[in-house]
């Protein structure tokens, strides 16, 4: 079975082995809207955007704006800055983390219908990222050209160790991630990657560490893969890619 919806900004896309009942797409559907109620800067009755302009103090907002900005935190201490919910003007910002919370919710959502016996095995994604279920075969996923948005960078396939993959970049939205500031550049530069994609057991890992290395560069794409569990592709503005030797396999096993 195939699901379709639109929600935060992007499409929703939910294939299954098996037969979701509506009242669970209904659910996933709530997940999704709750949090873009909740977090989008696009609307101004939600909470960040109350907060942006100074109309809700943080220490006043709901538990999960509270519990996403710590979250957001600790990935900044993590990651070394590379990854923080503060904009360079100031904005609280957390579409960096809240997208990949909505998708692993929604996990939690689709791993009870299989418990209930709706479902065998799922794969979600949400716009570009996806997210697939520790049951059933793996699942081969294309990932865009940034230079070319209408042809496939490549195919890769999620086994059950890189259960999400992410990808995060200047392609479909422009420069959008500002730069950590290393001191020999400011947030405004150019970034040394146009696409990074990231291959983890979570979405949340996988979806903040590509951003993390858009926004580190080359620096942190060494510190990151260093330290993290994950496989990393990068693309920089020559077309020039990277892969880490776990993303090469993954690649190589989609063409067998």
């Amino acid at each position: 079975m195939r699901t379709h919806f639109a929600t935060m900004g992007t499409e929703v896309s939910i294939e299954a082995e098996g037969e979701l009942a509506p009242a669970r797409v209904a659910e996933l559907r709530r997940a999704f809207d709750r949090v873009d109620r909740t977090f989008s800067l696009y609307r101004t009755e939600s909470e960040l955007s109350r907060i942006a302009a100074g109309a809700l103090a943080l220490t006043d907002a709901s538990d999960d704006v509270r519990s996403a900005y710590d979250a957001a935190l600790s990935w900044r201490t993590r990651t070394r800055g590379a990854f923080t919910p503060h904009r360079p003007d100031g904005v609280l910002d957390l579409s960096g983390l809240v997208k990949a919370t909505a998708m692993a919710e929604a996990g939690v959502i689709l791993d009870r219908a299989i418990r209930f016996g709706e479902l065998d095995s799922w794969r979600l994604g949400v716009g570009g990222d996806v997210l697939r279920s520790a049951a059933g075969v793996p699942a081969r996923v294309g990932i865009v050209d940034p230079l070319d948005l209408a042809r496939l960078l490549t195919v890769l396939q999620l086994g059950p160790a890189r259960l999400a993959l992410a990808t995060s970049g200047s392609a479909e939205r422009g420069d959008h991630i500002w730069m950590r500031d290393r001191g020999d550049r400011a947030h405004d530069a150019a970034p040394d990657f146009v696409q990074v994609s990231v291959a983890a057991r979570d979405i949340v890992t996988a979806d903040v560490l590509a951003t993390a290395i858009v926004s580190g560069g080359a620096e942190a794409l060494d510190e990151i893969c260093e330290r993290e569990d994950v496989d990393v592709l990068t693309v920089d503005r020559s077309g020039g890619m990277r892969a880490t030797p776990g993303f090469a396999a993954a690649i190589e096993a989609a063409r067998s």
